[in-house]
């Protein structure tokens, strides 16, 4: 029984549920969805470290308990520098994904950040512990998404993109 190229040409279903998508809307939204989850997370936790906000979440609050913590429990010195920085990459880069402005950069600094993290505090306890403590498995999670966002960029819709419009316009 011979099939016709219409019997073996894919469904438009099963095209939607294998075929990957390398460019247009559908990478903007995703890459959107990564930029607003990592830009949640970050203006969360890096608000706490320098502002002390979000008191009762767990955690370090504001730069004095997050530098203790800094140097006695991920055992960084000085406590204030490492407070200050992690603050500010986490604060800043969920500011920066929130606009997607600087994106790439902003994805290799949060990348960073959850790689110290897991370096120097959550490593040690495996990652998914049954004992106590969270493990580095929500670590892991974070810096695969802040990896995606560096390497494929913000997307259309961001500031970055908005720039490139405007740098190519320049170049005509």
């Amino acid at each position: 029984m011979s099939m016709t190229s219409s019997q073996r040409r894919p469904t438009r279903w099963v095209r939607m549920l294998f075929e990957t998508t390398s460019t247009g809307p559908a990478v903007d939204l995703a890459v959107l969805a990564v930029r607003i989850a990592l830009a949640w997370i970050f203006i969360y936790y890096g608000a706490a470290k320098l502002f002390g906000s979000f008191p009762g979440s767990g955690g370090p609050h504001g730069i004095h308990e997050t530098a203790i913590f800094m140097s006695q429990g991920a055992h960084l010195r000085p406590g204030e520098l490492f407070a200050v920085l992690a603050g500010v990459i986490e604060f800043g880069g969920g500011i920066a994904m929130a606009l997607g402005l600087c994106t790439r950069l902003a994805g290799l600094a949060l990348f960073g950040d959850m790689v110290m993290a897991i370096i120097t505090v959550t490593g040690s306890q495996g990652f998914n512990p049954t004992t106590s403590g969270t493990g580095y498995q929500l670590n892991v999670a974070i810096a695969g998404l802040a990896l995606v966002a560096a390497l494929i960029g913000a997307g259309r819709f961001s500031v970055d993109a908005r720039i490139a419009q405007a740098w190519a316009h320049d170049q005509i």
